[in-house]
């Protein structure tokens, strides 16, 4: 046996050093080091395999195409790329309840059916557990194996027996090896476990899932090596008030990065929205003013949402500026370029901007939405409910060219909108089959004339 040692690691980058430190040199982040405990080995007790590699001309490598599982759920393999890819590594992160373990024990299900083997290793909960929501999702498939086990060597040992085709893993921060001494959860345990999963993965052409939990600000817990290591990153997002989740790739090593999928939890499980669009303006007003609609692009899908804005007298000296499913900093440079190239006196007004549907929309081609809003609930003028407008906005005032203004318009005009209001430079090349009223604008100024009159 080797001489225990401690030392000091963060809890963010992994850094590692020999004595307690404040700060991390590494990431800055303070009160992150947390000292864990090792087994130093002689250099006579270590022994180590080495594989000599190939050297290859790229030309004369010989590439396939991926071959991938579908999983029956159309948007989650849509963010996929297509389908779980035999021997990847996947990451699935989420806010606690956000219906992480809920999508996976339904994707196993679906793999199951087809007479793939399933082993689904918890950490978390017990196996009655499990089965407890397996019924309420009625899931009874064959080939579903359920292990709950926290100690990584007894499951790989079960893989080996097993063999499974998928493997899901809940939660990787509670996964430990009896190797490391450190406790669960520990940057040298999941790094150490991710890796062994990683090799299991690539060497049985075994698709893996594992559950990350994630920190205050949103990120997975844990080094961020983890996300180096795998193939793909996955974000559960959504409030759990609110029945809709997005799931959103952030890393696909096989496939873009773009595209999202949206679910709705109902007490049978999640339920894919096939139509987005239609679900977001359900309930929308047609006869008050601060409302007007935007076609977003995520990833290649258009969906119409709907903006509101509230703008009010402020009652304090510092009137406040509230912005929610879109960014703050852009919301206040609307607001600026309002007040300086359309002449309206917002200084002393409160401002809320609001996303319906609790979606985080950052492209900047809803500027011209977020300015009609604001203007609309400002002059307290109604936008009429058939029309779309997109565009975004510079701080000169102009309105600048976007791109899949097609793909917007026509689903705008699938929805029953009937007027587009959208770049005038856009309209070059412009082939619309759809029976919609397209007008072009070249300023905030001429948009807000035409939507609202003057």
């Amino acid at each position: 046996m080797g001489k225990l040692k401690s030392k000091y690691v963060c809890q963010e980058c992994g850094y590692e050093t020999p004595k307690w430190l404040g700060k991390c040199p590494s990431c800055n982040q303070w009160n992150t080091l947390v000292e864990e405990i090792y087994e130093k080995k002689s250099k006579s007790v270590v022994s180590r395999e080495f594989t000599e590699g190939s050297i290859q001309k790229l030309k004369d490598i010989q590439v396939e195409d991926e071959d991938r599982e579908s999983t029956n759920i159309d948007e989650l393999d849509r963010v996929l790329g297509g389908g779980v890819v035999k021997g990847s590594l996947i990451l699935v992160g989420g806010d606690p309840g956000i219906g992480k373990s809920t999508l996976l024990i339904q994707t196993a299900h679906n793999i199951a059916s087809r007479g793939l083997k399933v082993l689904y290793i918890t950490g978390e909960e017990s196996a009655k557990q499990v089965k407890l929501r397996s019924d309420r999702l009625k899931v009874k498939s064959e080939d579903l194996y359920i292990l709950a086990e926290t100690n990584i060597e007894i499951g790989r040992r079960t893989v080996e027996e097993l063999n499974p085709d998928v493997l899901i893993v809940d939660s990787i921060q509670t996964v430990y090896n009896p190797e490391i001494t450190s406790a669960p959860g520990s940057v040298s345990q999941v790094r150490e476990v991710t890796a062994l999963l990683m090799r299991l993965s690539k060497t049985r052409e075994m698709a893996t899932f594992i559950v990350g939990h994630v920190t205050k600000q949103g990120s997975i817990a844990g080094p961020r090596v983890l996300e180096h290591m795998v193939d793909t990153v996955l974000y559960f997002e959504g409030e759990r008030h609110n029945t809709y989740r997005v799931l959103r790739a952030v890393k696909n090593r096989f496939g873009s990065t773009n595209e999202i999928g949206i679910f709705e939890m109902r007490d049978v499980g999640l339920v894919e929205v096939e139509n987005p669009s239609e679900m977001l303006l359900s309930g929308r007003p047609t006869s008050s003013s601060g409302s007007v609609v935007v076609p977003s692009i995520e990833g290649t899908r258009p969906m119409l949402i709907e903006m509101q804005a509230l703008i009010s007298q402020t009652a304090f000296g510092m009137p406040r500026r509230v912005a929610t499913g879109i960014d703050y900093n852009r919301v206040v440079l609307m607001i600026a370029v309002l007040e300086k190239k359309a002449g309206l006196q917002l200084q002393n007004s409160d401002a809320y901007i609001n996303i319906i549907g609790g979606l985080q929309i950052k492209e900047p081609a809803v500027d011209l939405g977020i300015i009609c809003a604001i203007a609309s609930s400002f002059k307290d003028k109604i936008i009429d409910s058939k029309t779309v407008v997109m565009g975004e906005v510079g701080l000169t005032g102009e309105v600048r060219t976007i791109n899949l203004i097609e793909n917007r318009i026509k689903e705008a005009s699938k929805l029953g909108f009937s007027t587009a209001i959208v770049p005038k430079a856009n309209l070059k090349g412009l082939n619309i089959e759809e029976e919609m009223e397209i007008i072009g604008v070249n300023s905030v100024r001429e948009a807000l004339d035409i939507i609202l009159g003057g």
